[in-house]
């Protein structure tokens, strides 16, 4: 079992899953390294990311020294293909034409998805993560616990290497020796913001990101992984030792070749591939999932991308992992005489409650940083440090005008030049020219930081996705009408990071560059850009109010699971990626502990 073709599928599997990512990678994990067959679906081509990852190429060797496009957002070497806010063919509509209610979609088209593109930020949530409504009477509790979860954070971050550091503070989980790699060493920047955002009470500790800072453990790794399971072992030992550790050299958003940074195609896939067990077609974008007359899901339907041709797949179970806006458009198409309104969708609440996370930024220069020694610090390709949410105990006390925290990502350091080096320094230098603009690029090189709140967005009943009555993708899927809306909840808090941040940078000595934003609503970034979404099938204990249980099983149709973030009931600060593989894997064991029993 490999990459295969529509004409080399087999007549029927034991779990078909759709989508590569995060949630599609874990599932088909799972499931092949316990013996399950798996057909996974990607909308996407096929990648590799030990031949086409541009680890070693300088910006000098890409087309306009790699600089934003239209088409790659996130600049010419960023791993994302095929993909971004607007996908050629692949619409989707705003129902209201106010720039403040707009929701801009990201998708990946292509194997792995978003994990080849991703910060690799792996954050747990908290207890109170998890039962938000019962603290402040807003949002929804989920139906699992912190202590449901935390074994299978445990897995996550032993499997995909996660370095960090525990450091006891509230609401922010320490993780059991031997599950953290060693964090690497704060750059310049990063020590001078946390001795001066110290003094201020904000902790700036090691932040938690899916990077090898040595290579993981192949004789004891295996066993506590897959206890009982000797082939699961045998593979995964050998897997692990091709992946090396990483040597600080190239960004991590351009994929790595020698697989040190979590990507589905270099994590999840490989050892799912050499079990046997699992299938992978690529470019099949699947738009409805199929019924047999019990009602049961019986398989998915799915365009060849390739020929426009439309085809077929039995299973005795389907997983929907596609990401969470797109998972709920494919069940929202799939209608029936028995689900009218959308499979899965009794309760009515199938695309509704759509999250992103809240984000807003500033950034300043710090004169303490000018004209330091030539050094490198590219370090693990993204934040060394970052600050987790430390008002808990304000927020208690009612000190605070908005009810849910965020996390301080921050950037600083003498990295690599990029494209933009030596841009927009006229604030600075007013504009000098010829040999003195030179010698101001190098004065101020590396002597700038930047700080991004990541905040905690209530669910709310203005904020869904429908179905466009209207419009359609280039293969002829009615494709998704988004509603959207960010409450004072949201647009208090960046108002609140706006300040933080500035106070920050004026602790280290630096200036604010541009304006502080009082204006929450106009410092809040727009909806779906931090592409952070999650919910639209949220779970819960109850079948009227939610559409997956516990196990992100679907109420209305037993054999059909969602592992992707639709399911989730709140969007903590903390990045989702961590905990979207953690109840992927937790769902997964359930599905299989459901067919042994002949359940499924």
């Amino acid at each position: 079992m490999a990459f295969v073709t529509p004409d080399s599928l087999q007549r029927e599997y034991d779990v078909i899953v759709v989508g590569s990512g995060a949630a599609g990678g874990q599932s088909a994990y799972t499931l092949a390294m316990d013996g399950v067959s798996v057909l996974m679906l990607e909308a996407g081509r096929s990648y590799d990311v030990a031949t086409e990852t541009p680890m070693f190429q300088t910006y000098h060797d890409a087309p306009l020294r790699g600089a934003v496009t239209p088409d790659k957002p996130f600049g010419f070497y960023d791993a994302t293909i095929d993909g971004g806010w607007s996908v050629p063919g692949e619409p989707y509509t705003n129902a209201s034409k106010s720039e403040a209610r707009q929701f801009s979609w990201w998708r990946s088209r292509m194997l792995g998805g978003r994990t080849n593109h991703w910060g690799r930020i792996a954050l747990r949530n908290g207890p109170y993560d998890f039962k938000p409504h019962s603290r402040d009477g807003l949002g929804f509790d989920w139906p699992i616990s912190y202590d449901d979860v935390a074994p299978y954070y445990d897995k996550v971050e032993m499997l995909i290497g996660v370095y960090g550091s525990s450091e006891g503070l509230e609401n922010t989980p320490d993780s059991p020796a031997g599950c953290l790699l060693p964090a690497p060493e704060p750059r310049v920047g990063e020590r001078l913001i946390r001795q001066r955002a110290g003094r201020l009470g904000i902790p700036v500790v090691p932040i938690h990101r899916a990077v090898l800072t040595r290579a993981l453990d192949h004789k004891t790794l295996p066993a506590k992984l897959h206890p009982g399971n000797p082939n699961a072992q045998r593979i995964l030992a050998q897997d692990v030792q091709a992946r090396a550790a990483c040597f600080w050299a190239t960004p991590c958003s351009r994929g790595c070749s020698i697989r040190a940074t979590y990507q589905s195609p270099a994590v999840h896939l490989p050892p799912a591939l050499a079990t046997g067990k699992l299938d992978i077609l690529c470019n099949a974008m699947v738009y409805e999932v199929t019924l047999d007359k019990s009602g049961r899901a019986s398989g998915v339907r799915f365009v060849d991308k390739r020929n426009g041709r439309h085809e077929a797949v039995s299973a005795r179970a389907v997983v929907l992992a596609a990401s969470a806006c797109e998972s709920v458009r494919i069940l929202l198409n799939s209608k029936s005489p028995q689900f009218p309104n959308g499979l899965a969708n009794s309760s009515g609440k199938l695309g509704r409650y759509i999250m992103d996370t809240v984000g807003s930024d500033l950034d300043g220069q710090v004169p303490l940083l000018e004209d330091l020694p030539p050094h490198n610090e590219d370090g693990a390709g993204g934040s060394h440090l970052y600050s987790p949410w430390w008002l808990y105990q304000k927020h208690a006390k009612g000190g605070l005008d908005f009810p849910r925290g965020y996390h301080i990502e921050m950037a600083s350091g003498r990295r690599m030049p990029g494209p933009s080096t030596g841009a927009g320094l006229e604030w600075l230098t007013h504009g000098s020219y010829g040999q003195r603009f030179k010698e101001d690029v190098r004065r101020y090189y590396g002597s700038f930081v930047y700080f991004a709140g990541r905040g905690e967005m209530i669910p709310n009943p203005q904020s869904y996705c429908e179905i466009d009555p209207q419009v359609k993708d280039r293969w002829g899927i009615p494709v998704l009408r988004f509603h959207w809306q960010w409450s004072e909840h949201e647009t208090r808090q960046a108002a609140h990071m706006q300040a933080t941040f500035a106070e920050i940078i004026e602790a280290m000595g630096g200036r604010v560059h541009g304006r502080v934003e009082a204006d929450g609503r106009k410092a809040i970034a727009a909806g779906g850009s931090i592409i952070h979404e999650v919910g639209g099938a949220i779970m819960g204990s109850d079948p009227k109010t939610s559409v997956t249980n516990a196990w992100c099983q679907t109420w209305d149709v037993k054999n059909l699971f969602i592992t992707d973030g639709a399911p989730f009931c709140s969007n903590a600060d903390k990045n989702p990626t961590l905990t979207i593989m953690a109840l992927a894997w937790r769902a997964s064991d359930h599905l299989i502990e459901q067919m042994r029993k002949k359940d499924i």
